[in-house]
Parts: C-alpha cells; structure tokens; sequence
C-alpha cells in the first residue's frame, strides 16, 4: 500500500512540474524569449535537411545533363556527338592547316611613252572623194603627213626654225583696201622680219606664230575650223581675209611648199623656214594654181 502511494505522489509531482513548465514557457514565448527557440529550432531542421540532401545526392540519379528526373518512365536521351566527344583542339594552328603559299601576279609592262618623234598615221583617203575625214586632198610624195592637234605630244626639246610674216601683194592692190587700213601696210610689205624662233618638239606652225606674234605685240586672230581640225588664220597686224577682195587671205609656207592642210596640223622639225604672206588672188600672185580643187605650186 505504500508503495502504491509513493508512486501516486511522485506522479502527481510530475503533472505538477509539467503544468508549471508549460505556464512558465508559454509566458517566455510571449515575452519575446521564444525567438531563440525557433531559430535553433529552425537551424537544427535545416542542418538535417542538408544532411539528408547530401545523402540523397550520392544515393539518387541527378537531373542535369540530359539525363530524365526520378520518377520519369522514358529512358535518357542520348548525348549528342559534340557532348560525347568533343572535338581537340589543335595546339598549333598552323600545324593543323598551313597557309597557302601567296601568288604572285606579273605587272603588264609599261607602255613605251608617246613621242612627237613617232611617225604620223598614213592618211586615211576616202576612194569616193578622194580625201581624208577633214577634206584633206592626198599629199603630195615627199611632203610630211598632218598630225592632228589631239595626237600631238609636246616635249621639252628646244628646236630652232626661221619664220616671217609679209604682205607685199597688198602693196600693187592698194585701191581695194580700205583707206582707212592703208597705214597698216608697211611700205616693203614686211609686218615681221626673218627671225630665228624657237619652238619645242611636236609644236605646230600654228604655235609658233601664235608665240611669236604675241611676243612682238602684233595682232592675231584665228579660228578653229572642226571641219578642217585646225585653226584658221583670220587676220595679222589688222589686215584681215576679204580686206583686198572676195580672194584675199593669209597663207602659209614651209620649206617652199604651201601645205594642203591647216596650220595646226604641220608639224615642225629643226630648220623649217616657215613664211606667212597674205594673198589677194586665192594663191596665184604668190605662184600657186588651183585647178580642179587641187593646188598646184610653181616651182620655186
């Protein structure tokens, strides 16, 4: 019986002990004091949480990789080639793939430069008139072919030549020149002694006397004639073509021979004695004859 007493008391005195410890740790809880509790609570949780992930980790499949969750009834896909095996990288490139060898590329050679000393085209006479492209009549053996002002190349070369410029068939046809002209015609008919004048590889008589006239402050004027491909000579010292009658003009000679061609297509050479005199009869006072078309020249 009092063993069965004892027991009784110690089991009261335990309920006893619990109430108080609850009562007492509910009012600590409220005071702020149970904070600390959770938290610990909070960390022993998480600690066995990692724990058991840990274990998880080495137990269980991973997801990564391509390979399917747990629970996933399809078998893995496979990885593809470049995720099998990818391919080595080459420790030198240059071992792997040589550069190729550079080509070489031959310049074209360098044309040969154009000189005034190159020969003039053979004329190009039209079998229906008889003439070049500028009206050109054939030129007579012997006589230098034209060079077109285009094709002309002009050096550095110094040459000399001799050039005069005179009127002396105004002087027996003064009463068809305008009185008021007269004073322009000297009285040996002579508006530019012989000179020597210097002129340059590939220039033309044209632009020698155009030079020259300038340099001795005598009057000029010219025209280009497209149709001819050279200038025309209008007027010297103010004495103009028409001035002595409807046949009047100036004329040009070089070496004795008065060319069939304009005076920006003759091409001069070392020595050329060139001479302008003004005609009043088409060329005849001067001792040239045209029959036909053609000018023929006396000789001289």
């Amino acid at each position: 019986m009092r063993k069965h007493r004892t027991k009784i008391v110690f089991a009261a005195a335990a309920v006893c002990l619990l109430a108080a410890a609850w009562v007492f740790g509910g009012n600590y809880a409220n005071r702020g004091g149970g904070a600390d509790t959770s938290a610990a609570l909070a960390d022993t949780v998480s600690a066995e949480e990692v724990a058991v992930s840990a274990e998880r980790a080495q137990t269980e499949p991973s997801a990564l990789a391509g390979e399917k969750a747990a629970g996933d009834t399809e078998e893995s896909a496979p990885l593809s080639p470049a995720t099998e095996s990818p391919a080595p990288v080459a420790e030198d490139a240059a071992e792997v793939s040589p550069p190729a060898e550079p080509q070489t590329v031959e310049a074209p050679a360098p044309a040969e430069p154009q000189t005034a000393e190159t020969p003039a085209p053979a004329m190009v006479i039209d079998p229906e008139t008889g003439k070049d492209r500028y009206l050109t009549d054939p030129v007579p053996a012997g006589k230098p072919l034209p060079v077109e002002p285009q094709d002309a190349r002009i050096g550095d070369d110094a040459r000399s030549a001799t050039l005069t410029v005179r009127c002396d068939t105004i002087l027996g046809n003064m009463n068809l020149l305008d009185e008021e002209k007269w004073e322009l015609v000297p009285g040996d008919g002579v508006i530019f002694k012989t000179a020597t004048v210097t002129f340059y590889e590939g220039e033309s008589v044209f632009n020698v006397l155009q030079r020259e006239m300038k340099r001795a402050k005598i009057h000029m004027e010219f025209e280009n004639t497209p149709i001819y491909n050279s200038a025309y000579i209008e007027g010297i010292n103010n004495l103009y073509e028409f001035d002595v009658g409807e046949l009047s003009g100036w004329m040009y000679k070089v070496n004795g021979w008065y060319p069939n061609y304009g005076c920006s297509r003759y091409s001069l050479k070392e020595g050329d004695v060139i001479e302008w005199h003004y005609t009043c009869d088409l060329g005849r006072d001067l001792g040239v004859e045209w029959l036909g078309g053609a000018m023929v020249q006396e000789e001289t």
